[in-house]
């Protein structure tokens, strides 16, 4: 039994240059397709790339920093147009301000006028980021959420206005350490500030994303040319292949060189691996493949015996059946090249039935036919009084058995001479054929017209028909898909687990080539 395709040996290039590029522009597409993936998550996760900072549990304040992973935002930023916010911006530039002049003279009982000025200065920039809401370009508003909590949290106030006004005023300054404030505003506060951006937008209405230009240059001009070179190689080996025709047997390439549904890469690049002999993907494909076949297949053999048994009840029921009966005559039939397809049946089939068939039935139609004339002279022989006198009632069995092995023989007789009078070929006998099988089908057509046994036929098989349609369409459904998958998985593991585990001469063949791969 044959191997599962996974198990055969994958057709690799001969050549050794050829090969090795395969497998680099594979490599290069895997790379390309987790640049398309990082660039897709950017902007979502630009908050985590960000400040590079892991939260577990959303609900819980427990923070597991990553600061190993290098701050990329400063490089990827200007690719995606993102420009730091000016009122954040300005919110943290004043903030710093007041830090230093706040850890120069540590505010005491008294606060100096500047400083008391930078506290008021950074109260009002709170209040006017809290009605202003300049997370809504980012469409981070959420944030400014969080931020208005912590400060009710930590001044126990409803207000977060009021919150910020009471954590900058000298009187809670005076009682609680800037050293410690600072770490609340530090860590809590701006770091959820620093997350607000702004997005240019360019000719087209819409925010600026210059990652196509990296796209373009860095991997997409690499994938034209290897598509490229792949079409001459199969020019190369079909010299009758137009370039068209070429270039479209590498359809499966064609989301590589698309701007806009990038993520469709997967495909092509997942062929690209396959192929090139770095993975294997025949087992995912397979369990893809078998179960979207299973379905399709048990949806299409639904619709399909659904339309065979409606054309088949329509027929019955029509009226003009008694004539399509009366059209099978040889005579109202178009037969082409003079061949008389029913009638060469008969001819065939009548010396492979009388000749051969037969004559192999002679013992089973013996103890038949003798237990038949057993029953039928029980009575006539052997009087009932004498019923009770076993050698009569041998006789009478002998006698049964010798009738019948006579009649057994003479109709077999006759039926061997009449299957090879059929077997030549004689034009009076296919006439005399012809003739019978057309006045069976004239007084079959009028049997059915002259009596009520039309109506009665049509109705008693539709009904069948119907019931059919209702057990056997259900138990297909009930079948389901999961028992044909399974079932075509044991087929396979058998076949896989043939006797000693042989070397099949055909397993060194290669496998079947995957959609799109025209280039060998």
């Amino acid at each position: 039994m044959a191997r599962p395709r996974w198990h055969q040996t994958l057709a690799l290039p001969s050549g050794g240059l050829g090969l090795r590029w395969d497998r680099f522009v594979a490599l290069w597409a895997a790379l390309n397709l987790l640049w398309v993936a990082f660039d897709v998550t950017y902007i979502p996760l630009r908050t985590f790339w960000l400040q590079r900072n892991l939260y577990p549990l959303p609900s819980v304040p427990l923070v597991v920093p990553l600061t190993f992973i290098p701050d990329i935002t400063p490089w990827v930023d200007p690719i995606k147009g993102i420009e730091p916010h000016r009122e954040t911006q300005a919110y943290q530039v004043h903030f710093d301000r007041m830090d230093g002049a706040l850890r120069q003279a540590p505010p005491g009982p008294q606060v100096s006028p500047a400083q008391q000025k930078l506290l008021a200065e950074q109260v009002r920039l709170t209040a006017e980021m809290i009605d202003s809401n300049p997370m809504l370009a980012s469409g981070t508003s959420g944030t400014l959420e969080k931020i208005k909590n912590r400060l009710r949290q930590r001044a126990d106030k409803d207000s977060a206005k009021e919150a910020a006004a009471v954590l900058l005023s000298p009187a809670w300054l005076a009682s609680h350490p800037w050293e410690q404030e600072r770490l609340f505003w530090r860590q809590q506060v701006l770091p959820l500030v620093a997350t607000t951006y702004w997005r240019s937008i360019d000719e087209n209405g819409r925010p600026t994303d210059h990652f196509w230009r990296y796209d373009l240059i860095l991997f997409q001009s690499v994938f034209a040319l290897d598509i490229l070179l792949r079409a001459y190689r199969l020019r190369r080996r079909l010299p009758g292949l137009s370039w068209n025709r070429a270039l479209l047997r590498r359809w499966i390439d064609l989301p590589l060189l698309l701007p806009f549904w990038r993520l469709l890469r997967v495909v092509p690049v997942l062929e690209r691996l396959h192929t090139s002999g770095l993975i294997s993907i025949e087992p995912l494909r397979a369990v893809i493949s078998r179960g979207v076949v299973a379905l399709l297949a048990v949806e299409l053999f639904e619709v399909l015996a659904l339309q065979l048994i409606d054309g088949l009840q329509q027929l019955i029921r029509s009226r003009r059946w008694p004539m399509r009966i009366r059209a099978l005559r040889s005579h109202q039939t178009v037969v082409s090249n003079d061949e008389r397809e029913l009638v060469e049946l008969v001819r065939i089939w009548g010396p492979l039935l009388l000749v051969r068939v037969a004559p192999r039935l002679a013992p089973e139609l013996q103890g038949v036919l003798g237990h038949a004339l057993h029953q039928s002279l029980q009575n006539a022989i052997v009087p009932p009084g004498l019923r009770q006198l076993q050698p009569l009632l041998q006789v009478e069995k002998g006698i049964s058995r010798q009738l019948a092995g006579g009649m057994v023989d003479s109709l077999l007789d006759i039926t061997r001479s009449t299957g090879e009078r059929l077997s030549r070929r004689d034009d009076q006998q296919l006439e005399l054929l012809q003739r019978f099988i057309d006045r069976f089908w004239e007084e079959l057509a009028e049997a059915l017209e002259s009596g009520p046994a039309l109506e009665r036929s049509q109705q008693l098989l539709s009904t069948f028909l119907e019931e059919f349609k209702g057990n056997y369409l259900s138990q297909i459904s009930r079948a389901g898909i999961e028992g044909l998958i399974e079932e075509l998985d044991q087929l396979m593991v058998k076949g896989s687990q043939g006797p000693g585990d042989r070397t099949d001469p055909t397993s060194s063949r290669t496998a079947p080539a995957t959609p799109g791969d025209g280039s060998r």
